[in-house]
């Protein structure tokens, strides 16, 4: 369990009389087994939680047992609050200060045990940038954070890399969003929901109107249907086999787009469908060279073998004279 989310649990155990672990899963953004993980670590930490079944049932903990909140600042408290962020992430947000604060006060406010275990801060240490990650260019969070939280209308300029020219858009803000180490503005477009790279966005403003949500929708919501989307919509589904030795690879390039077929398998090579956007996206298929082969569909087959006759050619030894 993260420190911030440590945190997060505790102030929903003592801020409500009794929370089911549905709503506890829902509230800090994880799966019923974390939340169920994460409460069985707190028991064994000697924190008096407790669960009741029923209609009124639920999990609670004692009066008094809890933290310590008086010691926090209302800021501290807001930035602790954001869970799942890394350091390097904190820092991009000029998070860092008062996250760091907070947590010291909590930690000297916590009973010493006899045999006490090593903190969780000293032993687990979280980095969800992706490798080789290359610097950042473009908009930075902490610069953007100020005008989302004002919640006006924002004006950008953004570099697609589907389109030849910069985009002139202005959008209605829900937030700002981490995924695998790149930061997205996620807002609404003419009412339709978008993720923006931030790094894409060259420059902005704030427009004197406020933002134009969609009621009932909020930054987590909308930003998990945009990844469902993103995950499973798809104009092409590509069947082919990849080699045994490539496999683990390709999991980690497609994600839940590659779909295993553990029915056909042998001990060479795994039968797989992937799903594209567009046929042209089929490209990230070249790196895997021979260790892939695409059986259908044929227009898949043909893209393909167009893309590698070009790149051969352009690899073509020069004429000799």
């Amino acid at each position: 369990m993260t420190p911030d989310r440590f945190f997060s649990l505790m102030l929903l155990l003592e801020s409500r009389d009794a929370v089911t672990t549905q709503e506890l899963a829902s509230a800090l953004g994880v799966s019923l087994r974390t939340i169920t993980r994460d409460l069985n670590w707190l028991r064994d930490a000697g924190l008096p939680v407790t669960a009741h079944r029923g209609r009124l049932g639920g999990v609670t903990m004692l009066p008094g047992s809890g933290l310590d909140l008086t010691r926090l600042t209302p800021g501290e408290r807001d930035h602790l609050s954001l869970t799942g962020l890394d350091d390097k992430q904190r820092a991009e947000l000029d998070a860092s200060v008062e996250s760091r604060r907070a947590l010291s006060k909590i930690a000297a406010a916590q009973p010493r045990r006899v045999r006490a275990l090593l903190p969780l801060t000293d032993v687990v240490h979280v980095d969800s940038r992706p490798w080789r990650q290359t610097p950042a260019s473009g908009t930075t969070p902490a610069s953007l954070v100020g005008a989302v939280r004002r919640g006006r209308r924002l004006r950008i300029e953004y570099d697609s890399a589907r389109e030849s020219r910069l985009r002139d858009l202005v959008v209605d803000p829900y937030g700002l969003f981490a995924k695998a180490g790149i930061w997205y503005l996620v807002a609404d477009c003419a009412r339709v929901p978008r993720m923006y790279r931030l790094e894409r966005i060259t420059t902005w403003k704030e427009v004197d109107q406020p933002r134009r949500i969609r009621k009932s929708q909020t930054l987590a919501t909308v930003a998990a249907a945009l990844i469902d989307q993103w995950e499973h919509d798809h104009a092409i589904e590509v069947s082919a086999t990849i080699d045994q030795t490539q496999i683990e690879r390709a999991q980690r390039i497609f994600g839940q787009r590659l779909v295993r077929d553990d029915h056909e398998q042998s001990a060479t090579g795994h039968k797989v469908t992937i799903r594209f956007l567009h046929l042209e996206d089929v490209r990230a298929l070249l790196p895997f060279g021979s260790t892939i082969t695409v059986h259908g569909p044929t227009e898949a087959r043909a893209h393909l073998r167009d893309l590698a006759t070009d790149l051969a050619h352009h690899y073509a030894p020069s004429p000799t004279s």
